[in-house]
């Protein structure tokens, strides 16, 4: 299976590097190949994954949630994993294996700053000092997971260039790489990059997808009807399809930013809107211009605020194996105040784009599917966006 010996995911991937960082990439892709199977590797992260981090996650049936839609609607609780996302099935995966590669330092991107919190939480458990790139912007609208990484004690550092957010929060630590090769592990948080990247974090999160199959068959005794995520670099809804990619009447949706409108510069849909083209490492789907210069991304998540889309995700819908869609900012915010208000669960901004996606087209639906939505992450951090807009 994809992606093959060069990194290609057919026409997407690839390592597209500056010479100063291929023995990195290299050095990175050998001893992944051999701690994937190496036992005592494999070993120790499953023992981190149940007794910290508190894997395997729920799969919650939302009868309330249901009953609106008028058909079944399960939920993958990542928001109840540590650190309160995904992003931790990922960062424990990859500090750990770079303490066992012998590096003394690692660094991350952030945008949301749940990538940069779980970063920081592996990095304090395996004793190994952090730093975290973070855009301008974004520490303003995540401020509380600035002081969580601080207190866990990580250095984060603002990135006040271009457009202050995760793409530039990248382009920083990726020359701090540069500077510090034989040191430092660069810990990616999506599945986009050069390769090996896309290929490593998708594996780490398809834990997610792993255990929903297990589940659901406990629940239901037969698998979902459709699959469903939001989608920035990809990463969680990634770890949700890639168990099931040869259960092919199980249907993947990915769900974009539209933020203010697709019809407008300011959105965030690189599958639903963007062209193909090369950036921070890797051929996908980008946002654009018509020279090839990478346009400003808009989200009203930090998470999703990203004008690329991980390599696989462009895979899938290239070969149609996924349907890709995108609902904005207003639509977002019903979906995270509805489910809030029907379950009790306050969701994270970003699979808050996935809620509201299902809300608004319900009648796609038939009365008897079942269908599993990821819900990537809680919704603590986001509070305060939420109130300027809702109250």
């Amino acid at each position: 299976m994809y992606p093959d010996k060069k990194g290609y995911f057919l026409n997407f991937g690839g390592k597209f590097v500056p010479e100063t960082l291929i023995v990195a990439i290299n050095e990175l892709e050998t001893s992944y190949a051999y701690f994937k199977k190496s036992k005592e590797f494999r070993n120790k992260l499953n023992y981190y994954l149940k007794e910290y981090a508190g894997r395997p996650t729920p799969l919650y049936f939302a009868e309330n949630f249901s009953k609106y839609l008028g058909f079944k609607i399960y939920l993958k609780r990542e928001d109840l994993a540590h650190t309160g996302a995904h992003k931790i099935n990922n960062t424990l995966g990859q500090v750990l294996m770079a303490k066992m590669m012998g590096k003394k330092r690692i660094i991350a991107e952030t945008g949301a700053g749940q990538h940069g919190v779980a970063t920081a939480t592996a990095a304090a458990l395996f004793k190994m000092p952090c730093c975290v790139y973070m855009g301008k912007e974004d520490m303003h609208r995540q401020s509380l997971n600035v002081f969580r990484m601080q207190l866990l004690g990580t250095e984060v550092k603002c990135v006040d260039s271009g457009s202050m957010t995760l793409k530039d929060a990248i382009n920083e630590a990726i020359r701090d790489w540069v500077s510090n090769i034989d040191t430092t592990h660069y810990v990616i948080g999506s599945i986009v990059g050069p390769y090996p990247y896309p290929m490593i974090v998708r594996d780490f999160q398809c834990i997610i997808g792993k255990e929903v199959k297990k589940q659901i068959l406990r629940h239901e005794k037969r698998l979902p009807d459709y699959l469903v995520a939001c989608v920035g670099g990809g990463s969680n809804a990634m770890g949700l399809f890639h168990p099931f990619y040869r259960d092919k009447r199980v249907k993947f949706i990915g769900v974009e930013p539209a933020g203010r409108g697709l019809n407008t510069k300011e959105h965030g849909a690189s599958l639903c809107k963007g062209t193909i083209g090369v950036f921070q490492g890797a051929k996908s789907y980008l946002l654009q211009d018509k020279n090839g210069q990478i346009q400003t991304a808009h989200s009203i998540s930090a998470g999703l605020d990203y004008p690329g889309v991980g390599p696989e995700h462009a895979y899938y819908k290239d070969i149609k194996r996924a349907q890709y869609y995108a609902v904005d900012d207003k639509t977002t915010l019903l979906g995270f105040k509805f489910l809030s208000e029907t379950e009790g669960i306050i969701p994270a901004l970003e699979p808050s784009h996935a809620i509201g996606y299902l809300i608004k087209h319900k009648k796609r639906f038939k009365k008897l599917d079942i269908v599993i939505l990821n819900l990537s992450g809680r919704g603590d951090k986001d509070i305060d966006i939420v109130k300027e807009h809702l109250v």
